[in-house]
């Protein structure tokens, strides 16, 4: 079940009946500028744009524009239909009438695209999260407040993981080829990142007289079991039994 945000010019009015009919939540808000600052945090976005089009592609292109992180979804009339392209960074439409079975599932489709799409942004390694979408990322869980270039550098070593680049390599890379400052920039930018990565810091590893790396947490192995040797006073009948200390 989900909770959907529908954005009409007339709060009353029942483009897409069909969702009555199905188990989301939905909440019917106006389409203005005052209300979509206040609006919560929902699943999915539709907007009604059965009454007028050209209000209805600028407000999806204002969501759009502002970075919304889940599905945006229209309904339009079937004269409207000519009307929407790509221009209004959509996930999907509906057709005024659709059936109960047609809206959920143009519903599931588009919330599991967009979890592909967010899952593909992202980069995990050794209890670190990058969010290329958003640029933004965690330390075990823990949001890190990185400057861009910081966020860039820690997203260009962790694409590369074990992979050793000199302090030139990363200015290409991260700073660009038409960056003058000197190879110290590397090391400023290596020291603050590790001072917010705290605990995680031995994560950007340097390898002397060469450059800096990220390293691979290696995961702790588990001890192997005890084998206790037969007890001499155990009965003869199972000269071979093995106990193993749990």
């Amino acid at each position: 079940m989900a909770h959907i945000l529908m954005l009409s010019s007339a709060p009353d009015a029942e483009p897409l009946p069909a969702l009555g009919l199905l188990s989301h939540t939905v909440e019917v808000v106006v389409a203005a500028p005052a209300t979509l600052v206040a609006a919560p945090t929902t699943d999915l976005i539709i907007v009604d744009a059965t009454t007028n089009l050209a209000a209805a592609k600028g407000l999806c292109n204002v969501l759009h524009s502002g970075g919304i992180g889940c599905p945006l979804l229209v309904v339009v009339t079937d004269g409207g239909i000519a009307a929407v392209n790509s221009q209004w960074h959509i996930d999907d439409l509906f057709v005024v009438g659709a059936g109960p079975a047609e809206v959920d599932a143009r519903i599931r489709l588009a919330m599991a695209r967009r979890e592909g799409e967010s899952s593909a942004s992202k980069i995990r390694a050794s209890g670190i999260v990058i969010d290329e979408a958003s640029y933004s990322a965690k330390a075990k869980d823990r949001s890190l407040d990185l400057t861009f270039k910081e966020f860039e550098l820690l997203r260009f070593l962790a694409s590369h993981p074990s992979h050793v680049f000199t302090r030139e390599q990363l200015l290409s890379e991260v700073w660009g080829y038409d960056y003058f400052g000197g190879t110290r920039t590397v090391d400023v930018h290596v020291r603050r990142l590790r001072a917010k990565l705290g605990d995680l810091e031995s994560l950007i590893g340097t390898v002397r007289n060469v450059g800096y790396c990220f390293n691979i947490a290696e995961e702790p192995e588990k001890p192997a079991p005890v084998v206790i040797p037969d007890d001499p006073m155990i009965d003869s009948a199972h000269p071979q039994q093995e106990r193993i200390a749990v």
